[in-house]
């Protein structure tokens, strides 16, 4: 498995990845994310690659000292297989070579099923009224203690 940076060329295995896992109307709003994304920090858009295949990719932002984790997706022939993991944890480390002292993982509609992932990972559930109905999951430490 190998972790990188999203390239353009990766924009239709990401868009299939996104489609196997989300809504039409999630798909097109992640589409939408993934744009001002590349536009804002590209370092923060991973795609995971097996065999020359991306088959997983996560994008983060920042907002002052807070790191956001979106769109988490995993090709279902992938799952269960720590291409997740390695993506948060790729995007964790650079959210904090850039200054962030905390993460949130945001989940919406349609991505529910990511909780038991990030609880696992250590976050815990807090009902946002910034992002409407979207969850934020909030690190339980400032990402400088969980990298003691």
């Amino acid at each position: 498995m190998h972790l990188r940076s999203f390239q353009l060329s990766d924009v239709h295995a990401v868009t299939s990845i996104w489609k196997m896992t989300a809504s039409r109307e999630k798909e097109e709003e992640t589409l939408q994310v993934l744009s001002r994304q590349l536009v804002c920090d590209r370092d923060l858009v991973l795609v995971a690659e097996d065999e020359g295949r991306v088959v997983g990719a996560i994008m983060g932002t920042i907002d002052k000292d807070t790191g956001f984790l979106y769109c988490l997706a995993v090709h279902p022939a992938y799952q269960g297989k720590g291409v997740a993991r390695g993506l948060t944890q790729l995007l964790e480390n650079r959210l904090r070579d850039k200054g962030v002292n905390r993460t949130q993982a945001v989940i919406d509609e349609g991505t529910e099923k990511l909780y038991p992932f990030y609880t696992h990972l250590g976050y815990q559930g807090i009902r946002s009224s910034v992002l409407g109905e979207n969850w934020i999951f909030n690190l339980k430490n400032l990402i400088g203690q969980v990298a003691r």
